[in-house]
């Protein structure tokens, strides 16, 4: 008599998994669709934002609740923009400074929207990813058309002779490709061969689009993280043909970088301005009125001023911004905002470590992220990150695999826990 009730309720189960299929579908195509938009910020406030506000005003409405395993992101967050608003309030157009403090804590908010996101479902890092990888190769043929000057009016699409995609800056553009790169090089050398035209095609494109940004934040984020990520890959790989094969891989792409970058710099204007950019100190970063003399200054003067000169007032007073987020934060967010952004650095740095080396279906998604964000904490010594849409993103990346970390060691206690009470019982019925 049990058999139908069971088959009953197998088929209203399946009934109203179908049922959720067109909701899980809607909510996943916004997700990718979020994650594309960021590869086009040529003006603020960018469809980014607009469209990520309205979808995660959605999910709050529909229930999403905050785990606790993401709650550290959100209130570490959350007191570093807090300092930011005590900040504005020390100059007088404190509207201005709560504005620009207000677009922070919403692109806090959207680490924390994808921490949660994939914690509901790892299988959205995928969706991520390639929605990712679409809008950095229709953002980086938008600079290349510019930089070429292949159709008219493209030149928006650059700047100073340099490539910049949708974006406002190259300096900006550059990194964001970083992220699609890396998983270009591991789809090339893990994922079906059938797709690897295409692939080797896309990542062609990326590459170009990065090199012709003419940035050196971009170039020494794409060595460092790539160096990491490929590391990782032959560390955790168990096989000895496997590892061979990334050996084999690593030096062939090496020998195509060089080779590509060898032709490139046959055309004189390459050329001129890749020698110039090269140059790992600027005329203005050296000198009493540099980049790094800045540094020192706004280090010097959050001494005498605790809770900070008001977001954005650094540039108006040494006519240009910090290019240092660590700097930034101290002017923009005081003393409350260093703390809590160094806290928060950290804990992802030490929280998400042990993570790089455990088998998980999700391993290669969080290890970009992880060696992505590693790497914005360098350039960030040089440039300010703290509006960057693509750096938020990894950092809920990250966030979203610790969170699943957590929820995978919790459910195997609990499965022991109930293994032992079982044992328990057994053994007191046969006494």
């Amino acid at each position: 008599m049990m058999q139908p009730s069971m088959t009953i309720s197998g088929a209203a189960a399946t009934g109203a998994a179908q049922r959720g299929l067109p909701v899980r579908f809607i909510a996943n195509s916004t997700i990718a669709f979020a994650a594309f938009l960021g590869g086009f910020v040529i003006f603020e406030p960018a469809p980014y934002e607009l469209f990520l506000c309205l979808l995660l005003g959605i999910w709050v409405l529909f229930g999403m609740r905050i785990p606790r395993s993401v709650l550290p992101l959100l209130i570490l967050f959350t007191i570093f923009n807090f300092g930011g608003v005590i900040s504005s309030f020390q100059i007088p157009q404190w509207d201005r400074g709560v504005i620009y403090v207000a677009v922070s804590y919403f692109l806090a908010l959207s680490s924390v929207f994808f921490a949660i996101v994939i914690l509901e479902e790892p299988a959205r890092l995928r969706i991520i990813f390639r929605a990712y990888v679409v809008a950095a190769f229709i953002t980086t043929m938008l600079g290349l058309i510019g930089y070429f000057h292949a159709l008219p009016g493209f030149e928006i699409f650059t700047r100073y002779s340099r490539a910049m995609g949708a974006f406002q800056d190259p300096n900006v553009y550059g990194p964001f490709l970083v992220p699609p790169i890396l998983y270009l090089v591991y789809g090339i050398m893990n994922r079906s061969p059938t797709m690897l035209p295409i692939r080797a095609g896309i990542l062609l494109v990326l590459l170009m689009g990065l090199f012709l940004a003419f940035s050196r934040a971009a170039w020494g984020l794409a060595i460092v993280t790539g160096a990491m990520f490929y590391m990782l890959l032959v560390i955790n790989e168990q096989t000895a043909k496997i590892r061979l094969k990334y050996i084999v891989l690593g030096v062939a792409g090496v020998v195509a970088v060089v080779l590509m970058l060898g032709i490139a710099l046959q055309f004189d204007a390459v050329s001129d301005l890749f020698t110039q950019r090269l140059k790992v100190v600027q005329d203005y970063d050296g000198g009493r009125e540099g980049r790094f003399a800045r540094h020192w200054a706004g280090y010097y003067l959050a001494l005498s001023k605790p809770l900070g000169i008001g977001p954005l007032e650094f540039g108006y007073i040494f006519t240009e911004d910090t290019h240092n987020i660590f700097v930034k934060a101290l002017m923009d967010y005081g003393w409350i905002g260093f703390i809590s952004l160094v806290t928060l650095f950290i804990w992802t740095l030490v929280a998400g470590f042990k993570l790089l080396f455990r088998q998980r279906p999700w391993l290669p998604y969080y290890q970009i992220a992880y060696v992505v964000f590693v790497g914005h904490l360098l350039i960030g010594n040089v440039i300010d990150i703290d509006h960057w849409r693509h750096f938020y993103l990894m950092t809920g990346i990250v966030w979203g695999g610790i969170a699943l970390e957590s929820r995978l060691m919790r459910e195997r206690r609990q499965g022991l826990l109930m293994q032992a009470r079982a044992k328990l019982a057994t053994s007191a019925k046969t006494r």
